[in-house]
């Protein structure tokens, strides 16, 4: 039986269409016309002998399930076709182009700026094209194609995605400088003590499952007297009396967005550290770029 035979400019077209979920829309970026697109996509519908896109005559297009499941690889087989041509250009000798990297919402302050410098100084032809989200969209954004790696906590990972440990994060109470426990020489905290405390939670998907959990498995209710899905936020409400935090992320200076100063406390609960990771698409061919981002954060932040 033949081999199928496919165009770099059926699947391109494809691309675009499945991206937008609309023919009009793909032939506008692409400066073609909309029968240009059409064609082309029945064209590649017709040697695969599969439908990848449904035509609803006034919502536009949605994805088949083949037609999702074609999409991720196509994506990663023109990703692979433009490294070829930029390979070529550049004689191997240096890495150009796009590399888009999501990263968790309250590492990125931590995490992103010194990678991307090292990252720059060592590749200046790169664009990085950044992502900041919460856990679920920066999976969906992995999914999708937004994004070729992604920078977040090691939880709720699905069997779809892979992931490297690239550092830990262990959690510490955070309360306010004219604390009674602010003033311990030790800086050091039982989460039994913080016990009768109110708390202000960050308010993030499963960061806050995660933070409460850290309490009820030593026994300790948390008291929650405000959420924020503020990082700052949280350290300004705490640093003004209104309660205690949990965080992983320790910023260098104890003063926060209000002036006031918020005091970090290690704690003595044998509690472990949360795993950072950088995470891509299982099966996914990663671009030269992103295999020398992920070693970078493997070598600039692994214990």
């Amino acid at each position: 039986m033949p081999e199928p035979s496919f165009t770099l400019v059926q699947l391109r077209y494809f691309e675009a269409a499945a991206r937008h979920l609309s023919m009009t829309a793909a032939s506008k970026e692409l400066v073609v016309s909309q029968s240009a697109v059409s064609t082309a996509i029945a064209q590649l519908e017709k040697e695969m002998g599969v439908q990848f896109l449904l035509r609803h005559h006034a919502r536009g297009l949605s994805l088949t399930t083949a037609g999702e499941a074609f999409y991720k690889r196509v994506l990663n087989f023109l990703a692979h076709g433009a490294e070829l041509v930029e390979t070529a250009r550049q004689s191997g000798t240096e890495l150009v182009g796009t590399l888009t990297v999501g990263c968790f919402a309250t590492l990125a302050p931590f995490r992103l700026p010194s990678l991307l410098a090292k990252f720059e100084a060592r590749h200046p032809q790169v664009h990085v094209s950044l992502r900041e989200g919460e856990h679920q969209a920066l999976k969906t954004a992995l999914r999708s194609g937004g994004t070729e790696l992604a920078l977040l906590y090691g939880y709720d990972l699905d069997e779809d995605i892979d992931s490297q440990v690239v550092g830990s994060a262990a959690p510490y109470a955070l309360v306010p400088e004219d604390h009674w426990l602010a003033r311990r020489k030790s800086r050091r905290v039982s989460l039994r003590e913080l016990a009768e405390e109110p708390m202000v939670l960050l308010d993030l998907p499963h960061s806050r499952e995660y933070l409460q959990s850290v309490l009820r498995d030593v026994g300790v209710e948390p008291r929650i007297r405000h959420r924020s899905t503020g990082y700052e936020t949280v350290r300004s409400l705490v640093a003004s009396g209104h309660g205690f935090a949990l965080l992983n992320q320790r910023p260098p200076d104890d003063t926060t967005y209000s002036g006031a100063k918020a005091v970090p406390l290690t704690l003595t609960d044998a509690v472990p550290a949360l795993e950072i990771v950088v995470a891509s698409m299982r099966g996914a061919r990663l671009t030269r770029r992103a295999q020398e981002f992920r070693e970078l954060c493997r070598t600039q932040y692994t214990r």
